[in-house]
This record gives C-alpha cells, sequence and structure tokens, in this order.
C-alpha cells in the first residue's frame, strides 16, 4: 500500500501531514502527486470527497519551498469557481505548510481592496483567487501575473459551466506559456474536455472513478409526493421535510438541505426556525461575513441545519455531515452528484434524501441516467395527509370578486331598491304625511288642468331659394325626397 512517504514529498510537508492524522494517500492523490512532482501538466478526475485539494496543494508546497516571491508577482495561482472553496483551500495550505516558510494571499469579494493590496505589495507566494476579483486588482494595476509558475483550476467544470470561459482565457493569456498546469474536477463532459485541450500541454490524465459517479458509502433515496393543491406544494413540500427529519431522529445529526433558488433557501429557513428547528440560509446573496459565520457554525456543530444553494454544493469540506437533503432535484444532473458528495466523505457513511414532485420526474430520470443505476424510492412519512398545524403557514386566500356573465345563475336574493324621494321611507311612516303629500299632487293636477293651452301656430314651411346668377342649384331631399319617407312625415303631421 502506498503511503505519503513513498511520494516524494518535501520532509517538512510530511511532517504536516503526519500531525494533521493522515497517513495513506487515497487514490486521485497516490496518482496526481508523482507526476506533479516531475513537472507536467495534470488533469485530475474524481467524485467530490476523495481528496483533490490536497492532491495539487501538497506538489505545490513541495516545488516552491526553494525560491523567494516578489512584489506584485505571485509565484503560483489557484482559481476557484466560490469564495467558500477559496477559503477552504487557504485553510489547506495553512495546515500543510505551517513547517516551509510560505506566503499566501486570499483574494475574493466581500473583503476589502486595502487589505488585499497590502498583501500583494509584500509578495506572495500562493495565490487564491475567484476569477472576477483577480480581474478587479489586475485592471487597478496591483497585481502582475507574468511570474506564475503553477496554474491551478480547482473544479474545472463548474468554472467554465459558471460562465467563466472568457475569465479564464484572459487569465491564462497573463500567465507565461511555460507554467505548469493542474485542473481538477468531478465531472469532465465532452466539450469541457476540448477547453482543456487548449489550456494542458500532454497532461497526466488521472481518473480514479466513473465519471459523475455518486460514493458507495452513501446511501440514496426518493420520497415522491402529490400536493393537494399547486397552491399549497410549498407548505406541504416543507411539511414534508419535516416529517422526514422527524423520521430519521437522532441519526440525523446535521444535514445540508439544497435548494435551486436563492428565495427558496430563505424560505426554507425561516419556515425550519418558526417550527423550532436550528437552520440558518447561505446563499450568493448575503454578506460575506454573515457566509463565513454561518458556515464556520455548521462546522463546529452549533448549527445543525445548513439550508443552501448551489454555492455551498462544490468543494466544500465538512467531513461529518450525516445527511443531505435535496429539497429541490437539481436542474442539472452532474449537480446531484456534488450535492450529495457533502456526506459520506473520506470513508463515512451518509443518507442523501430527495424530494421529487410530479414535475421533477424528468430531471429525476436524467439522474439517474448520469449515475447509471436507479435510485431507490423511500416511503412517504406522510401519504396523503398533512398536519392541522401548517394550515396556519398557508396565507388565507382573498375571495376573488367577477362579474355575472351570460349563463351565471341568477342571485337568490332579489336587488333591494333604495326608496324614492316621493316615497315614504319607512313602513311606520305618519299617515298624516302620506296624506298631505296626496294634496298636494291633487292641487298641482287641478292647476294645470285650469292653465289655458297655448294657441298652436301655423306651420311654417321654409320658403325655397331659387338660384341666382352663377349659382348651383342645391341637390338635397328636396323634391327628390323618397316616398316612403315622405309618407311617414305624412302620418305624423295627420295624427
Amino acid at each position: 500500500m502506498t503511503k505519503f512517504s513513498d511520494l516524494n514529498l518535501n520532509p517538512k510537508v510530511l511532517k504536516a501531514i503526519e500531525e494533521a492524522g493522515y497517513e495513506t494517500p487515497t487514490p486521485i492523490q497516490a496518482g496526481a502527486i508523482p507526476p506533479a512532482l516531475e513537472g507536467r501538466d495534470v488533469l485530475g478526475i474524481a467524485q467530490t470527497g476523495t481528496g483533490k485539494t490536497a492532491s495539487f496543494t501538497l506538489p505545490m508546497i513541495t516545488l516552491l519551498a526553494r525560491g523567494r516571491a516578489r512584489a506584485r508577482m505571485p509565484r503560483s495561482l489557484v482559481l476557484c469557481p466560490t469564495r467558500e472553496l477559496a477559503a477552504q483551500v487557504a485553510e489547506n495550505f495553512d495546515v500543510y505548510s505551517k513547517h516551509v516558510k510560505l506566503t499566501k494571499a486570499l483574494l475574493i469579494g466581500g473583503v476589502s481592496f486595502k487589505e488585499q493590496d497590502a498583501l500583494i505589495d509584500r509578495g506572495v507566494d500562493v495565490l487564491i483567487a475567484t476569477p472576477g476579483r483577480l480581474l478587479d486588482h489586475f485592471e487597478r494595476g496591483k497585481l502582475l501575473l507574468t511570474g506564475v509558475q503553477i496554474m491551478v483550476v480547482d473544479e474545472a467544470d463548474r468554472m467554465l459551466d459558471m460562465g467563466f470561459i472568457p475569465d479564464i482565457e484572459r487569465i491564462f493569456s497573463l500567465t507565461p506559456f511555460t507554467r505548469q498546469t493542474f485542473f481538477f474536477s468531478a465531472t469532465m463532459a465532452p466539450e469541457i474536455e476540448r477547453i482543456t485541450n487548449t489550456f494542458l500541454s500532454n497532461p497526466a490524465r488521472i481518473e480514479v472513478a466513473r465519471q459523475a459517479s455518486a460514493s458507495e458509502t452513501i446511501t440514496q433515496r426518493v420520497v415522491t409526493f402529490k400536493p393537494s393543491r399547486r397552491d399549497r406544494e410549498g407548505t406541504e413540500k416543507r411539511a414534508l421535510l419535516r416529517a422526514i427529519i422527524d423520521a430519521e431522529g437522532a441519526v440525523c445529526r446535521n444535514a445540508i438541505l439544497f435548494c435551486n433558488r436563492k428565495t427558496e433557501v430563505d424560505i426554507l429557513a425561516k419556515s425550519l426556525k418558526t417550527y423550532g428547528y436550528d437552520a440558518a440560509p447561505i446563499h450568493g446573496d448575503l454578506d460575506q461575513s454573515q457566509r463565513t459565520r454561518t458556515l464556520d457554525g455548521f462546522r463546529d456543530g452549533t448549527l445543525r441545519f445548513l439550508v443552501a444553494s448551489d454555492v455551498a454544493a462544490r468543494g466544500l469540506d465538512i467531513p461529518n455531515v450525516s445527511h443531505v437533503f435535496n429539497y429541490d432535484v437539481p436542474g442539472h444532473a452532474e449537480d446531484y452528484v456534488h450535492r450529495i458528495g457533502r456526506t459520506g466523505r473520506a470513508g463515512r457513511t451518509g443518507t442523501a434524501i430527495t424530494l421529487c414532485g410530479p414535475r421533477d420526474d424528468k430531471l429525476l430520470a436524467a439522474i439517474e441516467a448520469l449515475i447509471q443505476k436507479q435510485i431507490p424510492r423511500g416511503e412517504n412519512p406522510l401519504g396523503t395527509t398533512i398536519p392541522a398545524e401548517d394550515e396556519a403557514e398557508e396565507a388565507p386566500r382573498p375571495a376573488r370578486s367577477r362579474s355575472r356573465g351570460r349563463g351565471d345563475k341568477p342571485r337568490s336574493e332579489p336587488r333591494r331598491e333604495e326608496p324614492r324621494a316621493s316615497e315614504p321611507r319607512t313602513a311606520e311612516a305618519p299617515r298624516v304625511e302620506a296624506k298631505a303629500e296626496d294634496d298636494r299632487r291633487r292641487d298641482t293636477r287641478r292647476e294645470s288642468e285650469d292653465r289655458p293651452k297655448p294657441e298652436a301656430r301655423p306651420e311654417q314651411r321654409p320658403e325655397r331659394r331659387e338660384p341666382r346668377g352663377n349659382d348651383k342649384p342645391v341637390v338635397g331631399l328636396g323634391d327628390h325626397l323618397p316616398g316612403f319617407i315622405a309618407q311617414s312625415f305624412d302620418e305624423r303631421r295627420t295624427g
């Protein structure tokens, strides 16, 4: 069996590995470290949780142990897709390089430029960064990449899938052609491999597991459900999740719950807190300090449930995660492998449970086709019933008013008309008032009859004007009036 001592690593690096409690390298480490120490490019493909981070940090520290960094010119560069993964890589360097005098800088968003500029000005051996913040420093004239000897792209497929292709190509163009390049990823689609062929020169390809395969130490399960109404799907889905967590009992020590959208992360975290579950959200829209506190709390055990978007699906090394819940089925099948890879790490056992609704059948079929096996179906602990307490979570629906149309049923109650001004307002009005009203009407009628009628004026017809001089005769109704119209006028006149 291969040991770290057989890999020609720096003795000071071996001492740090021993103090960290490791003796035997994982398959990806045993395959990637020797060609990396020989100066070759490396393309490493392995499932999550197999130690890919140490596969490039250990040989980098050994290769960089000799030499000295110059101001604003880092000797090595590590690109990561997310801030959390970059911070984790920096922690690994701290662990393995504590006996070697190497300097490092972490360039991520959410941190002051001034502090990062101060580190770069002093010179760093290892620069760990996200692509956006790295280019920000370069465009401000604070950084030069012409001294990079080793370049690493961690989670390469994720970097390329997230739309970083233009940034990656630009960063590569800023580094020397003679650099040594490492690509590490869990999946390698054909279109991604085409791009890696551009960046790597005759790489040593190390593939220790079938692409997009899940660890055998993870127990996978799918729980299907059908909502009673479409507008109650969210409420019933959250109730089902709580029932599954309760059914797992003490075995569920902690868990990461994945959602597809950031808004859903906030809603689910708030709902779990309302029902007494210790949960907190983490996604890209939160402040970096809050994300760091939440992640630290989950690592040290003070937080039980971490509700996350896919920002936490890639590369985060939290060894003791007992469960992963896919509250939403991921839109990309590859993301399923990364999500469930947060549990069952380093040989430990883990459980991954996915909630699948009627609209998720195609996504689930794509996942099963990718991992080349059918995921067992689990029992729905609620069946078709929803606890009464969950009715409070459903907001009352406002009454919808609609106008009557043709075919609508007549109203059961007749419309109530307002009393006229001449009518008594109530049935109990005094009879004297009604009698006085009748007398007033009678007197008004008599006065109108006694009043002399105006004499009828004789009907005067307008004279016809004969045309004068150059005047043209006006053609209108006149003598050309149709007979049926004249007849109707005659009848009205005689009538």
